[in-house]
Parts: structure tokens; sequence; C-alpha cells
């Protein structure tokens, strides 16, 4: 299962999944983005269906889950992914309105959503967890509650894998930099932020979606089967 799965890294994810042969509830909003995804991976060899859901409703996640288990039968492997962001200054300026925005979008959302997969994979003894951090989630800076709430789910990822671990669950987080997405659309185009991430970055240049989604893919598979609450960097040097 894939959220937020409609665009960017979400969307090449499910591509790559259903790619190598495995079946994909993708999950989204955008009942018409679905539908072209949908369409988009058809005679792939995974099968992709697609379940409109917003991971801020907690009766949309019980639904997702629901559903992926009453359509391929089990539930193996979950990537938490959606998320969103909006241009805010320093922390004293948000709204109280702003700050619960990046909680329940990219933070409770998550919890929400292993709540429900925790749940279906206990009983098989085995699952893998893949939620999206970022960067932001391993260094301060830029907007103060998207860091915030990315570090909690570093936090969360972390306490699952020490929690679960005995019941065959891995749980691991992925951290992008900068990732040419919709998110990132027009980065390139401002000299300042251009030049601030190329003077951080060994790799001079926007990761892609798929190369997020090849590592995700990596993560779930038995290879990285030793690989456990890790919060990853994918970020061309960044952090390094």
């Amino acid at each position: 299962m894939v959220t937020g799965a409609t665009s960017g890294i979400g969307w090449a994810t499910v591509v790559d999944f259903a790619t190598h042969g495995v079946n994909v509830v993708a999950a989204g909003r955008r009942e018409d983005r679905g539908a072209v995804l949908v369409e988009a991976t058809r005679g792939l060899p995974g099968e992709v269906a697609f379940v409109r859901a917003d991971v801020t409703v907690a009766g949309d996640v019980e639904r997702l889950i629901a559903s992926a288990i009453s359509t391929f039968g089990r539930l193996d492997y979950a990537f938490n992914n959606a998320g969103a962001s909006i241009a805010v200054g320093r922390l004293h300026e948000y709204t109280e309105e702003q700050w619960d925005f990046f909680s329940d979008t990219l933070f409770k959302s998550v919890w929400r959503c292993m709540k429900h997969e925790i749940e279906h994979m206990l009983p098989n003894r085995a699952g893998v967890i893949i939620n999206n951090a970022s960067i932001a989630g391993l260094v301060g800076g830029g907007s103060g509650a998207y860091s915030a709430m990315k570090h909690g789910v570093v936090g969360l990822t972390r306490t699952a894998t020490k929690q679960y671990a005995d019941d065959g669950l891995r749980i691991n987080a992925v951290c992008p930099g900068w990732i040419d997405t919709d998110i990132t659309a027009g980065w390139e185009e401002d000299p300042k932020r251009t030049a601030y991430m190329y003077s951080r970055q060994s790799i001079r240049r926007p990761g892609r979606p798929e190369e997020v989604a090849a590592l995700v893919r990596w993560l779930c598979s038995d290879e990285a089967a030793f690989v456990a609450g890790v919060a990853w960097p994918l970020d061309g040097g960044f952090t390094s």
C-alpha cells in the first residue's frame, strides 16, 4: 500500500512495485489522478487498485486498510508517503490552524496509518512499514513545523521498531532531500535556494522520485532483512 500515490514519490513507488510484480493499493485524495495512475500501470506484472482516501480522516484510513486486505488478501508492505507543505515564516508567525495542519497532515496521519497497518500485520507476524520523513527530520532549519513533524516521524519509526521487532515487523524511514516533484517545482529557478542546496549537496542536482522508489522497494525486500529502525538519507550528500 502506498499513500500519497497520485504524484511525485508516491506515483513513482507504485509504478516501481508494480513493475516488479507486486500488487499495490494506491491511495490518494484525487480520484482523477488515481484513474490515470491505474491506466498508466495497466499491463505491468503487478496489479494496481486505487482507493480514494484522506489520511487525516480516521475512517478513510480504516477503510483503506480494509480495502487492501479485501482486494489482495493481506498487507505485506506499507509506504506512508502522503504529505503536504505550505509556506510559513518563523515559528512565532504560525497560526494555530497552520500548526495543526502540519501536525495532522505530516505526523498524526503517519501514526494513524501505522496503527491500522500494524493491527493487520501482527496476526501474520510479518510485514514492512516505510515512513516518508525528510532530511528536515534529521537537521533543523526551514519550516519549523515541517521539521518538527518530520523529526516526529523519525521518532515514531524508531520507537515502533523496538516495540514490534519481536512480532516480525520491520519499520524504517526514508529521508529525501531535494527531489524533483510538484512540491519542489520552481526551486531550480530560485538562485538563492539553488546556491544553498548545492553548497550543501555533494551531487549537484535534484534527486528523482524513481530513486526514492527504488530505495523503498529495497528496504521492503528480503535483501534488507537486517535493516530496522533506520532513517535513511537520500539527499545527494546534504546531511554529510
